[in-house]
């Protein structure tokens, strides 16, 4: 019975699941602004899960140190969450107990507050009348005056007083028709009717257990949530489709491991921020810097807004406790010293890439997920919008998350430089090419980053979506660039110097691509002359001169022109004769042994180079250039060049 049945399911096909079609762009926008309607409308049921979320992915490395020691899940769960609520209680208590001490001190603060407000007016007055604040309060004080008296000039004639100081009698003449005199307004007084004992409390203690509910909501959610980590791992997996385990899993992974990243280095930085501000306020004098530092370091989790608040409060305590200015003025100090020092050294050497998230992403989240949540919604921007992106990165549909929030370069450097130079802009193409040139050669630039961003152009040519305007700004564009680059670089070159034309074979493009040769070449003190491709055209190439051509150089763009670049070099051997060797370049090819060999036996050329670097090796084995300059190191040729 057992070997049918086993028979029977070898037997039996197995069912592959079909692959869901792709979703449509509106099918997508719908889903995504039901997602954005329901985290609005269910925020009291979302916000304690998700703060439950962040506290597991923070306390789950803890748990799982604790279960090494074979303490169980269970105690060591217990145990966790045990400490972090205590150490949150006792860091309100803390903060309870500095702020009541503040309340304290708060009559002589009052005092110092109005002896600066009597200074500031008593500086004002002595500055006379010439002074700027008091011209301006003067100023107001006069418009306010011509204003007053306008308006006492429209009023009724009988609110007006007569010439002798009395008000004007009212006329008791009825006139016939007349409307009857209008009544006093009667008073009304609404009594409400007095709230009952339940009514009282849930007004007053509702609002102020809310906090005290969602805590308990949030350890609650929690505890399960460590405990059956694995179950829920599977049950995430199982929905997010348990027919692509290596993804969904590689996605899970990803998410709470920069999320832990990101809130480990966070507690670090900050902590590395309140320790100083704290002990600085103290050294300084300021009152309850324990609480100052406290509170930096727990308001600096919130971006942007954080270090402001932070730094507000003691900043104006400063103000009321010193009666001068030199204290307000070393706190000022002390916090953006403080600041500068954690987000230009602290930061950018324990975050790295922790996050994924370009700074942009950062306020858009802090913005729209407040918006949505409110303060807890700008405590959690950035852990669930790390979350988008890794789902963005994951999850083909959801790709332009990754695009819009992320940190990765979503265009190469090749696109940015044909972009620019489309949109006629070669001044920021350029700057590209020089934070290249800083650490390359030219030749080496060009390989890498010009070469790359004309072959573009090239690719949609042929494929026609660029049109000849297009074609034209991008190779004047090039021009402009490589003329901005090698500006004032150049060195001299005398008549003797080996002559050599650079053609651009069929269009505007390969020109370009020649005239980066040709740049390419006068740092090594040849003459290089950038030849349009209409002077090599059966009818104009007899008016190309012949005298002193050392070397011709053909350029092409598109690989497969083979064709056509035999034909171009059987008429240059008619017209230069066979002494002047012929270089191919075929700039998009690919650097393939047989390439060369292949591309030679089609178009009888001499040599033929895919790359810059290969040219210049080319002709230098033709005697073009002279092997101490060819082959010196990419140092040594950017400072010829």
């Amino acid at each position: 019975m057992a070997e049918d049945t086993a028979r029977q399911l070898q037997a039996r096909p197995i069912a592959v699941p079909k692959a869901a079609p792709p979703a449509s762009t509106q099918t997508t926008l719908l889903v995504i602004a039901l997602v954005v309607a329901t985290l609005y409308l269910g925020a009291d049921i979302l916000v304690p899960i998700a703060l439950a979320v962040l506290l597991s992915f923070v306390l789950t490395p803890i748990v799982s140190r604790l279960q090494r020691l074979r303490l169980g899940r269970v105690p060591s769960v217990l145990m966790v969450v045990v400490l972090v609520f205590a150490v949150i209680t006792g860091f309100g208590m803390v903060v309870g107990s500095q702020i009541a001490d503040l309340a304290d001190n708060l009559p002589t603060y009052q005092r110092n507050i109005q002896a600066k407000i009597q200074t500031l007016r008593a500086t004002a007055a002595s500055a006379g009348s010439g002074g700027a604040m008091m011209q301006a309060t003067e100023a107001f004080r006069d418009l306010r005056q011509e204003l007053e008296q306008a308006t006492g000039q429209n009023q009724p004639a009988q609110d007006q007083p007569n010439p002798q100081g009395k008000p004007a009698a009212p006329s008791v003449t009825a006139q016939p028709n007349s409307p009857p005199a209008e009544r006093p307004p009667v008073p009304v007084r609404i009594e409400q009717p007095s709230s009952s004992p339940f009514e009282i409390a849930r007004d007053v203690l509702g609002p102020a257990l809310a906090p005290f509910a969602t805590a308990g909501m949030v350890l609650v959610l929690t505890i399960f949530m460590l405990l059956q980590r694995e179950d829920l791992r599977d049950r995430m997996i199982r929905l997010a489709g348990s027919g692509d385990l290596s993804r969904t899993t590689e996605a899970m992974n990803d998410a709470g491991e920069r999320v832990s990243r990101y809130l480990l280095m966070q507690c670090v930085v900050n902590v590395t921020y309140g320790i100083p501000i704290g002990v600085g306020l103290w050294l300084l004098g300021v009152p309850n810097p324990l609480l100052w530092g406290m509170l930096a370091t727990v308001l600096r989790f919130i971006p942007f807004l954080g270090p402001v608040i932070s730094a507000a409060f003691p900043i104006m305590l400063s103000f009321a406790v010193d009666t001068g200015w030199t204290l307000p003025l070393l706190c000022i100090g002390l916090f953006v010293a403080v600041e500068l020092f954690s987000n230009n050294v602290v930061e950018p050497w324990l975050y790295g890439s922790a996050t994924g998230l370009s700074s942009l992403a950062i306020i858009v989240a802090a913005v729209f997920w407040t918006t949505l949540w409110g303060p807890v919604g700008l405590l959690l921007a950035t852990p669930l919008t790390v979350c988008l992106v890794v789902l963005g990165r994951h999850v083909p549909q959801l790709h332009f998350l990754e695009v819009m929030l992320g940190d990765r370069q979503v265009l190469p450097d090749e696109a940015k430089v044909y972009q620019r130079l489309l949109a006629r802009d070669p001044i920021e193409a350029g700057e590209l090419a020089e934070e290249r040139l800083a650490d390359s050669s030219l030749p080496e630039v060009g390989n890498a980053l010009l070469l790359p961003a004309l072959s573009l152009a090239e690719q949609d040519r042929q494929r026609g979506r660029l049109n000849p305007d297009g074609q034209q700004a991008v190779a004047e564009g090039m021009a402009t660039l490589l003329e901005e680059l090698m500006e004032a670089t150049q060195p001299g070159t005398g008549d003797e110097a080996p002559l050599v034309l650079c053609i651009g074979a069929r269009n505007s493009l390969d020109e370009a691509a020649a005239g980066l040769l040709a740049h390419a070449l006068r740092p090594h003190g040849v003459r290089a002359d950038v030849i349009p491709c209409e002077k090599i055209s059966p009818r104009a190439i007899a008016s190309l001169g012949t005298t002193g051509v050392s070397a011709v150089a053909l350029s092409y763009l598109n690989p497969s022109a083979l064709p056509h670049a035999r034909r171009v070099v059987r008429r240059l051997r008619l017209h230069f004769g066979p002494h002047v060797p012929i270089l191919l370049c075929l700039w998009s090819a690919h650097p393939e042994a047989d390439a060369p060999e292949h591309a030679i036996a089609m178009t009888a050329a001499d040599r033929v180079a895919t790359n810059l670097t290969g040219s210049l090796t080319n002709l230098e084995d033709l005697d073009i250039l002279p092997e101490s300059q060819a082959g010196i190191p990419a140092e040594e040729e950017r400072k010829t060049a």
